[in-house]
């Protein structure tokens, strides 16, 4: 479904990725790990459409990918960002219901909304309240929720367990093992990697904004040099 190929990205005269290639299949889970500041977030806007990429090809089935955020949304991509980026003065189901605001989504938005606030019982108790009242754990599902009724056939998540206590970690991946299931393709960015291996078929990691090892999450996670430089394990 998605295929990145030798993708350089900068900012004005600092390169950020070079040559980055990465393929997800459809109704895969594939998960992008790595340290702070190897490259992660920006390839996940990148394809996004947020960031114009200095030279490489991203298309989607076959499709060229490299256009408006807009545009990139209308063909089924969409972004949960690092750190949520929700509207604080806005009610749940308001940060929600903007979610499907492209032209694909809008006529579907009712059982759309029936379907993410199944996928979370406590956004369906918190419809009324304002966003930025939530707890952490409750606006990364709002985030997540709000991606999701744009009815994305592919679904870019940065970072879901940022910041979140271990038990509502576990909560939030068990929704992405259940929107998986439901057939959205999933590319993860996250550093917790037992969580990100865990829920993942395959990965890449990337380090200083090259892609230095990719395999199963099986053979990642059993990898001596991945599990001492990311677990401190031997």
């Amino acid at each position: 479904m998605l295929d990145v190929k030798e993708l350089s990205v900068s900012y004005g005269d600092v390169q950020v990725l070079w040559d980055v290639s990465i393929a997800v299949e459809e109704g895969e889970v594939v998960s992008l790990i790595g340290a702070n500041g190897a490259g992660k977030t920006t390839l996940l806007k990148t394809v996004a459409g947020l960031i114009r990429p200095a030279s490489g090809r991203i298309r989607l089935s076959g499709d060229d990918l490299v256009r408006p955020p807009h545009q990139i949304v209308d063909r089924g991509v969409a972004l949960v960002p690092e750190g949520r980026r929700l509207w604080p003065r806005m009610t749940v189901r308001e940060n929600l219901a903007l979610g499907a605001y492209p032209a694909r989504a809008r006529s579907h938005r009712h059982d759309t909304m029936k379907w993410v606030l199944g996928l979370f019982p406590k956004l369906s108790e918190r419809q009324g309240q304002l966003a930025g009242t939530l707890s952490g754990g409750e606006q990364q599902m709002a985030a997540i929720g709000r991606a999701l009724m744009s009815r994305p056939r592919l679904l870019l998540l940065d970072e879901p367990s940022l910041g979140l206590a271990p038990v509502v970690v576990q909560e939030v991946f068990g929704v992405v093992r259940k929107i998986s299931q439901d057939g959205v393709t999933i590319l993860l960015v996250e550093q917790n990697l037992h969580q990100a291996l865990a829920v993942a078929r395959r990965g890449y990691v990337l380090e200083t904004g090259k892609i230095v090892k990719e395999g199963s999450s099986q053979d990642l996670a059993s990898d001596s040099s991945i599990r001492a430089a990311y677990l401190g394990l031997p």
